[in-house]
């Protein structure tokens, strides 16, 4: 006997009460069908339904026998066929589902490691909401202001072989390497000439692929290593229009930081990297939003093919932020779409979602498959953050913490690690989550920020930090397909944007 996946999601159509879209989460299948169909399916569910996201269900006319009304032979093998109906109950297909993302996170620990260097603790801005604040303003965090050195970062390439070797990568294998720099603040001036051996010495490993996310004030001095071969993406953080900004993203002495920034913008977008915009928002800047939209339009920068800008909700890491302040992702998304409508300028600024919605673009236009997610990011993969003392993290938002560092790479690069903790991290996926494992999102959304959940939780690593997803996914899936049904344009560009 058939029964609803456990894993079917229902996507309504705002403004559309004939149709909606089923979606399956490890399938992968996305399909339009009558409310009826949808109705029917839905009451096969052996839990209690999802309600939909915009107005109410409105099923069919129950039958004679006071059930609602199968659809044909046919279409009842086409669901099951797709996914959406399934002879398991819901402890076999959990167990099915946990086989399954068990070996898909396998050959994602398989893939080349990234690898993070931080040439510096240090920063020359004082940013109130930054989770590192307490390393430049309290004096029992200076020792950590050290800088990498040349030496330091020898050291770490030579152990890189013996991490990839963890990842099942054979010794002969072409080098695909990832490397970005992260701080503190990694693109200083006085930073340029480890920045510039790091590159170095990737480039002689093999392909690499370099990038960095920086405040951008110092970036002059790194101009002739920007460039598509060598420090080819950066992302820069901009909140809000001048005035705004300089109130936020000060230096020091509280000195604003817009003017040097955006001199540094063009320059960058001139030498034909990738320069991403990232806009850290609360509930007291929003308001600039449009404005900052405005003068991205007054620089130029949105006419370069090469620029992208983003928007995104500040978290509460430190006791500066008031929580209260602070949306998720689901309300800012919102009010960024309401922005949207009244002020149209505020497109080029990009929601966070909208990586959602350019894979469900792809998919109604059979352009590309869906990309499965086990576990939430690099971070339970196999990303790699040195620091200057040679310490090893596992998350750039845990960088610092001694207590949660995943090994140390000593003199002779010999890699030390803390395999319970590195197995804590590299074992959070969807399914090893209890919570996680039931839900019908899950391989869209990878299970939300281990640290997020964690802060949330008193320190249960394996808990979910849902963000509002589920709300989130079925927004994005029905614009997608009412922008697709609309014949809307469609610019399919890569994402841009590191996943902070």
């Amino acid at each position: 006997m058939l029964r609803t996946s456990s894993y079917t999601i229902y996507v309504d159509l705002p403004g559309n009460g004939e149709e909606m879209l089923l979606v399956h989460t490890y399938t992968g299948a996305f399909d339009r069908v009558s409310r009826r169909v949808a109705t029917w399916v839905r009451s096969l569910e052996a839990g209690r339904p999802p309600k939909p996201l915009y107005g109410e269900w409105t099923p069919e006319p129950p039958s004679p026998a006071g059930e609602a009304v199968p659809p044909t032979e046919a279409t009842i093998e086409v669901l099951h066929r797709r996914g959406y109906l399934t002879p398991m109950s819901r402890e076999e297909e959990e167990a099915f589902f946990t086989q399954y993302v068990e070996k898909l996170h396998a050959l994602y620990l398989r893939r080349w490691p990234t690898y993070l260097f931080m040439p510096t603790y240090d920063c020359n801005l004082r940013c109130g909401y930054c989770f590192q604040d307490h390393m430049r303003t309290d004096g029992r965090f200076a020792h950590l202001l050290r800088r990498m050195t040349p030496e330091m970062a020898d050291r770490l390439f030579a152990a890189m072989p013996k991490i990839e070797a963890l990842h099942g990568i054979p010794a002969d294998a072409e080098p695909q390497v990832e490397i970005g720099f992260f701080g503190g603040e990694p693109l200083l001036a006085a930073n340029r000439p480890l920045v510039e051996h790091v590159i170095r010495r990737g480039r002689e490993r093999g392909k690499a692929r370099f990038w960095a996310i920086s405040n951008g004030t110092e970036l002059d001095a790194y101009e002739d290593l920007l460039s598509p071969d060598r420090l080819g993406s950066v992302q820069i953080t901009l909140d809000g229009p001048p005035g705004e900004h300089d109130k936020r993203r000060v230096y020091a002495d509280g000195q604003g930081s817009w003017e040097r920034i955006a001199r540094n913008v063009r320059m960058a977008l001139d030498r034909g990297i990738m320069v991403a915009i990232r806009t850290n928002v609360d509930r007291t800047n929003l308001h600039g939003l449009a404005a900052l939209a405005e003068e991205i339009a007054a620089q130029g920068w949105d006419r370069y093919p090469n620029f992208a800008s983003q928007v995104a909700p500040i978290r509460a890491s430190n006791d500066k932020t008031d929580a209260k302040s602070t949306f998720n992702t689901w309300e800012l998304d919102r009010q960024l779409t309401a922005m949207r409508e009244s002020h149209p300028a505020v497109a080029v600024l990009g929601r966070q979602d909208d990586g959602l919605r350019n894979q469900a673009r792809r998919i109604f236009s059979r352009r590309g498959l869906p990309s499965f997610k086990p576990s939430f990011c690099s971070a339970h993969t196999g990303m790699y953050i040195f620091d200057p003392f040679g310490d090893v993290y596992a998350c750039w938002e845990k960088t610092g913490d001694e207590k949660v560092r995943i090994g140390h790479v000593d003199e002779s690069s010999e890699v030390h690690f803390n395999f319970d903790l590195r197995a804590l991290w590299q074992g959070r996926t969807v399914a090893s989550n209890p919570v996680c494992l039931k839900c019908r999102y899950n391989l869209f959304c990878g299970g939300g920020c281990a640290v997020l959940a964690a802060d949330r939780s008193g320190g249960d690593f394996y808990r979910s930090y849902c963000d509002g997803f589920a709300h989130r996914f079925r927004a994005s899936v029905a614009e997608a397909y009412l922008d697709h049904a609309e014949g809307k344009a469609f610019a399919d560009r890569p994402d841009a944007f590191c996943d902070l």
